[in-house]
Formats: C-alpha cells, sequence, structure tokens
C-alpha cells in the first residue's frame, strides 16, 4: 500500500512516501480502506518529537480516518466488510496512522458512518469532534440555557465546540482575529462573536454573557490569563483547557474557589475507547442532521503530507493564519 511515513522524528522533512506492506487484521481488528484522512496539530508533534509517544517503525502519520471495511479480524462482532466507517485515535500510542491506503485497528475505534455523510466530512470531524465533545459534556457537562466561551471559533475544536454548544441548547460567545473569520463563527452558529484583537475584549466578552456571566470556558489556546477568565466566569462555571503542554499561567486561587468554580484538564488520546464511542455516536447523529459541519481549508494527495504537515505547523506554532479550517489528505489522489 502506498503510505507516508517517517523512520525518525524531525522536521516535515523526515516524511517519506513510498509503499509498505498492506497489513492484515489481527484478531478483535478491522481493516479500513482509507478514502479520506486528515492532519491535526497532534500529528505534528509526535512526528517532531515534541509528544514522545511509543510508534511502529516506520510509523504511518495521520489520525484520524474514512472509508470502509476491507476486512475484519477473528472476533469481530460490530463491523462486516463493506461497512462505511470513520474514526480517530490512529497514528500515536503504537497504532499506524492513516495517510496511508489502508489501516487496522482494533473495532473499539471504529463507527459506522451514517448515510449521507461524506467521509471528507467524518473523516475531518474525527479528533476534533470528539476532543470538543469530550470537554463540553464529559467534562463541562454542559446543560440548556447555559452560556459557553470558545477561543477561536473557526479553528477544528473551537468550530465544533461553537456548533456542539448550539444543537445543545447553549448560547456561544467566541473569538475571532478577521472580519471574515465573525462571518465563519457566525454561520456557525455563534451568537455573539468578540476580536481577540480589541482592547476592550474582556469588557465586550462580559457585555455577551450578560448578567449570569460565562459558564463554560473552553480554552483551545494555551492559556495566558486566567485572572481575566475568572473574572468573567459565573458562580460555578466550569473551564476546559486541552492546550498549550509547555503554559505556565499564574493561577488566581482566591477568587477562583470563592466562585467555586471548577477547572477540567484532559488528553484525547488518555480516553477510553468506550467514552470516546459516547462522543462518536452524538457527531454521527449531528452530522447525519446537518447540525454540525466541517470547515475544510486545505487538501492534499497523500504524496503531499509532508506540504500538509508544514502548513498545519505555520498555523499552530506560528501563527500564519493561512489555513482556515481542516488539512484533508486524500490517500488514493
Amino acid at each position: 500500500m502506498r503510505a507516508a511515513y517517517f523512520e525518525t522524528t524531525g522536521t516535515p522533512d523526515v516524511i517519506s512516501v513510498g509503499d509498505l506492506p498492506t497489513p492484515d487484521p489481527k484478531p478483535g481488528e478491522v481493516r479500513v480502506r482509507i478514502t479520506a484522512a486528515s492532519i491535526n496539530p497532534i500529528d505534528t508533534y509526535i512526528r517532531s518529537g515534541a509528544a514522545p509517544m511509543p510508534l511502529p517503525k516506520p510509523a504511518v502519520t495521520g489520525t484520524d480516518f474514512a472509508g470502509f471495511v476491507d476486512a475484519v479480524g477473528a472476533g469481530v462482532t460490530r463491523f462486516k466488510p463493506g461497512d462505511r466507517v470513520w474514526g480517530s485515535n490512529q497514528g500515536l500510542l503504537g497504532r499506524q496512522g492513516t495517510c496511508a491506503e489502508y489501516v487496522c485497528t482494533d473495532e473499539g475505534w471504529v463507527y459506522p458512518t451514517p448515510p449521507g455523510v461524506k467521509d471528507e466530512q467524518a473523516a475531518c470531524a474525527a479528533l476534533v469532534g470528539i476532543t470538543a465533545h469530550l470537554g463540553l459534556f464529559g467534562c463541562a457537562r454542559l446543560k440548556a440555557g447555559e452560556t459557553v466561551f470558545v477561543n477561536g471559533g473557526t479553528g477544528g475544536v473551537g468550530s465544533m465546540v461553537v456548533q456542539m454548544a448550539k444543537a445543545a441548547g447553549a448560547k456561544v460567545v467566541t473569538t475571532v482575529g478577521s472580519d471574515d473569520k465573525e462571518r465563519m463563527a457566525r454561520d456557525l452558529g455563534a451568537d455573539h462573536v468578540v476580536s481577540y484583537k480589541a482592547a476592550d475584549f474582556a469588557d465586550r466578552v462580559k457585555a455577551a454573557a450578560g448578567s449570569s456571566g460565562i459558564h463554560v470556558w473552553y480554552e483551545t489556546q494555551p492559556p495566558t490569563d486566567l485572572d481575566r477568565t475568572v473574572e468573567l466566569m459565573a458562580p460555578r462555571g466550569r473551564v476546559v483547557v486541552m492546550a498549550g503542554r509547555q503554559a505556565r499561567p499564574a493561577f488566581p486561587n482566591g477568587p477562583f474557589y470563592v466562585k467555586g468554580l471548577s477547572l477540567f484538564g484532559f488528553a484525547m488520546f488518555n480516553v477510553p475507547a468506550a467514552e470516546q464511542r459516547a462522543c462518536a455516536d452524538d457527531i454521527s447523529r449531528w452530522l447525519a442532521a446537518g447540525q454540525v459541519k466541517v470547515l475544510v481549508g486545505a487538501w492534499f494527495p497523500v504524496d503531499k503530507t509532508a506540504d500538509a504537515h508544514r502548513l498545519q505547523e505555520d498555523n499552530t506554532l506560528r501563527k500564519a493564519g493561512t489555513l482556515h479550517g481542516k488539512i484533508l489528505i486524500l490517500p488514493a489522489t
């Protein structure tokens, strides 16, 4: 099979594209013929060595996938050849990645693709959708009628938070950095959109939230000002953090506990398969109903996977602002 892989960690230049043996499914595994994959920041962290993990050699890059079941191993009960499926959690913790024609994975990491949902949408929704769901519902226990703030409402995770919060009946306040992104955020369903460049940023968020304050603050960026966050929170509000491996912000201990706030942190790849499947069930339902859609900002054939990594790093690490949505990889192109 054709695949994008690396033998050692480093810059995107370590990625090669060539033929690797097509894997055979082990007991409990399905083999998926991949029609769409996507690149996420975690893929670049793993490839660069910034997120050290056990990896096969060679290691195929890519976390997310969609396609159809090509073969099943002994004991598989949930899928059969020909089933359309999607999933995530590949390319890490010793598992092979998805920027390839095939991937074998435990059936617990695989979900049925609803009729009418395109593979490109399912693949690009995978990691960012599950991450958004885990934070909103697994950690923060979001309820209808509450107010959610999310930093970066047009980013991969942020755009999912906006849409899922609206699907759950919440009011959404989000940030953007340009007029174009403001229009995108409103199209996704955001009730209030604030420029993060505004000098009176905090005042604008406070006005948008209203007298109740923010019930759930979903921080998709490395946190830098927890004093401001705490000030804007409603009593007994919940703060979710999931980015910024090296972030060490000052913590306003007194105001935090006096308001009765809670702070949640998580990494998606540490969450068991059964918990993630519950997220996937909602995501599939929302995709089928058109309540959730994915912004696809760029696509590459598998031969250009290194370029896809460069584009992701330019925007994640260097804040280039040249990517508006997810990066799609088409293995068969």
